[in-house]
Order: C-alpha cells, then sequence, then structure tokens
C-alpha cells in the first residue's frame, strides 16, 4: 500500500499515460453521439433543419465552446475554497454578527401569509 509522500512506481505512470488519452477520447465520441442523436431527434422536428453528421456534431461542441465556455480553463473571477464568496465574509464575522445576519435574512425571506 502506497502512502502520502511515496513515489509513484513506474507502471502506475504508464498506465495513467495509456488511460487518460484512451478516456479523453471516449468523452468526446460519447458527447459529439448525444448531440448528434438529440439535434436529429428534435430540432428537424421543432425547427425544421437538416439532420446532422457525427463530425457536424463535433464541430458545433467545439464551436459551442469557442463560443460560450472559452479557453481560460477556469471561471472569470477567483473564488474561495468552498466556492461561494459569502463563505469568507461569514467566517470573519463574530458570533454577534452571525446571528444579527441570520436574524435579517430570515426577516427577509419569512412567509407573510401562514397556512391554516
Amino acid at each position: 500500500m502506497m502512502h502520502c509522500g511515496q513515489k509513484m512506481g513506474r507502471s502506475f505512470w504508464i498506465k495513467r499515460a495509456i488511460f487518460f488519452p484512451i478516456a479523453i477520447a471516449a468523452g468526446i465520441f460519447l458527447f459529439g453521439w448525444v448531440v448528434m442523436q438529440l439535434w436529429n431527434g428534435i430540432l428537424p422536428a421543432v425547427l425544421g433543419v437538416h439532420i446532422i453528421t457525427f463530425w457536424q456534431a463535433i464541430g458545433i461542441l467545439i464551436l459551442s465552446k469557442i463560443l460560450f465556455g472559452g479557453f481560460s480553463g477556469g471561471h472569470c473571477r477567483p473564488r474561495s475554497n468552498h466556492g461561494h464568496p459569502w463563505f469568507d465574509k461569514w467566517k470573519n464575522m463574530n458570533a454577534e454578527e452571525r446571528e444579527k445576519m441570520k436574524a435579517e435574512w430570515e426577516e427577509r425571506f419569512k412567509h407573510t401569509t401562514k397556512p391554516e
């Protein structure tokens, strides 16, 4: 059993070098197939567009990544470790400030009509 700080064996890295490209290729082909099936199953009947091939579906995936996802590899703004900007604010409050904030949020979001 390997512990933290021990070197990984050579076979581990060889397996990883073989597995990751295959997994990435399989994922691309799977997403391409799903896009093609959804496009051909829905859009011709709804919008009257032509059916597409698998390679056109891959092209649509790449185009949508360029237009909507970009290639930055991350979010536009850095986030804290827990993913929400309010976490840092909450973490730096003392107990009295937290209670005050809880009361304000409860007041803000309480139901105006009570169920009978």
